[in-house]
């Protein structure tokens, strides 16, 4: 028996959950699993309209775009030990490349670090070190400023660490990464979604492992986070973790700043 949405009772003050419940129960008669997920997907990522219901932390981010690099270059220093000269990245420091980073991605991980929303886990030692230098900036200010310096850098190629089959990896990024990380791995900012070409493998593979131990994305006001903790469980071994990696280092390639 075939289910049609003109069959739905009409609803004088229609609630959103109810209207995608019914929606949702459609499409999975009509379609395969795999669009429906999309949907979901395409409606956890979505920002709302309303600027009352976007994250704060996206909303600082999108007023103090325009920093200043100068200030930025002065404050840049206490990170060039680890992150390099040029914000390369040095792997034997586990230090990863930011200068590929998206600017509001990176503006908005500073400030997690610097909230205790990212970095907050007894096992992220790495990103507990990130949480001490990113308190040391003084304001959000300082974070914006030293972004804009960083973007102001010329990218980097990263080279490929991990073997991984690429055309099994892009299946899987399409299945599970693509509605929002967007064709490519290019990003999108509307989805809230960073670009992931241009990151280094290496520092990737251990942040979907975080993801899928819930060492990052657990934290009550990490959205984005805990929106990764299932997607990364949808990976289910180490082959898959670097069969789709292989696939994103295949698109690298240098985006507008």
């Amino acid at each position: 028996m075939k289910f049609y949405p003109k069959a739905l009772p009409r609803i004088s003050k229609p609630d959103k959950r109810v209207v995608t419940l019914f929606l949702m129960i459609y499409l999975s008669l009509k379609y395969s699993l795999h669009f429906v997920m999309a949907f979901l997907l395409l409606s956890a990522c979505s920002p709302s309209k309303n600027q009352s219901e976007i994250p704060i932390e996206l909303v600082e981010a999108v007023r103090i775009q325009a920093g200043n690099p100068v200030e930025g270059k002065l404050v840049y220093q206490s990170c060039v030990v680890c992150h390099g000269e040029n914000a390369e990245g040095i792997q034997a420091l586990q230090a990863p490349a930011l200068v590929n980073t998206d600017k509001l991605y990176l503006y908005r991980q500073l400030m997690n670090f610097r909230k205790g929303i990212r970095g907050y886990s007894e096992q992220d030692t790495l990103g507990k070190q990130m949480a001490i230098m990113a308190k040391a900036l003084n304001d959000s200010l300082a974070v914006s400023n030293v972004v804009a310096y960083i973007k102001t850098l010329q990218e980097v190629s990263v080279a490929a660490t991990l073997g991984g089959d690429i055309r099994k990896g892009e299946r899987a990024y399409e299945s599970i990464c693509g509605s929002c990380h967007g064709p490519g791995a290019k990003g999108n900012a509307l989805m809230n979604a960073p670009r992931l070409n241009g990151l280094n493998d290496w520092y990737l593979k251990r942040q979907i492992r975080h993801f899928k131990s819930s060492i990052r994305g657990a934290h009550p006001t990490d959205k984005f986070g805990a929106q990764m903790i299932p997607m990364a469980n949808m990976l289910t071994d180490e082959q898959a973790i670097h069969d789709v990696l292989a696939y994103i280092q295949s698109t690298a390639l240098p985006a507008a700043k």
